[in-house]
């Protein structure tokens, strides 16, 4: 077990806890019903199940891991049980503190918690630090500079030369602060063993480059990539 990551288990159930939470962080965390009006939901992308908590002091973001197309007929919360090694709260934050520690803009982890529903099974939820007064990348399109677009790319290749792939590499994960950028929601993320190979990253990019003519159209998606990869690249060139 790495030192940054406590387990605490009960029953059916297992909670992963950053030794900076250690003695405060409860099962009932993973709930938004126990935080009432502390607990706001988060509007912007994803599939819901996510709310802002005011969790004793500490501002965080709380995430319920739900499906989404076709599989919701199946079951839109629960998930089948693998090995602990494989619960997707577990993985990511285990992720999170590797890239934590690897200095790299994300979110620092607060907890992971599973539970077993069945012997085949199980439901999720993770606690994150929330990064303060920051915006989705979807809500500033039309507001950052050639300059912000630079910085962007900059901030993905450190990633990529990290061997980061991230699952779902879109405009709600990008969250943006002045001339700061931070990736968010790793589920599914992983480390790539072999980094060098260029084929995942070119994917990778696509993906986002598919969001941002989703959201903002073609023509706006060409100019800004032109920026974004001079800055991916290393380039100066305006």
């Amino acid at each position: 077990m790495a030192e940054s990551e406590i387990c605490v288990r009960d029953n059916h159930s297992a909670c992963l806890l950053h030794p900076d939470y250690l003695g405060q962080v409860s099962e009932a965390w993973f709930s938004p019903e126990y935080w009432g009006k502390l607990a706001r939901p988060v509007s912007s992308g994803g599939r819901g199940g996510a709310w802002f908590v005011d969790a004793d002091g500490h501002q965080v973001v709380l995430r319920k891991y739900l499906r989404g197309g076709l599989m919701t007929r199946l079951s839109r919360s629960s998930y089948v049980f693998l090995g602990e090694q494989h619960v997707r709260s577990f993985a990511e934050f285990r992720l999170l503190n590797w890239l934590t520690e690897l200095e790299l803009p994300v979110p620092k982890p607060v907890a992971a918690w599973y539970r077993r529903m069945s012997p085949l099974h199980y439901q999720a939820s993770i606690i994150i630090e929330r990064i303060d007064n920051t915006a989705p990348l979807a809500d500033l399109i039309g507001s950052l500079d050639d300059n912000g677009w630079r910085n962007l790319g900059v901030n993905l290749r450190r990633f990529h030369d990290a061997g980061v792939k991230h699952a779902d590499l879109n405009c709600f994960n990008v969250l943006v602060r002045g001339g700061e950028f931070f990736l968010i929601d790793f589920d599914k993320g992983r480390i790539v063993q072999s980094p060098a190979s260029a084929g995942w990253k070119s994917a990778n990019l696509e993906r986002f480059a598919r969001s941002l003519r989703k959201l903002a159209g073609a023509k706006t998606q060409e100019r800004v990539w032109y920026f974004l990869m001079n800055g991916y690249n290393g380039s100066q060139e305006a």
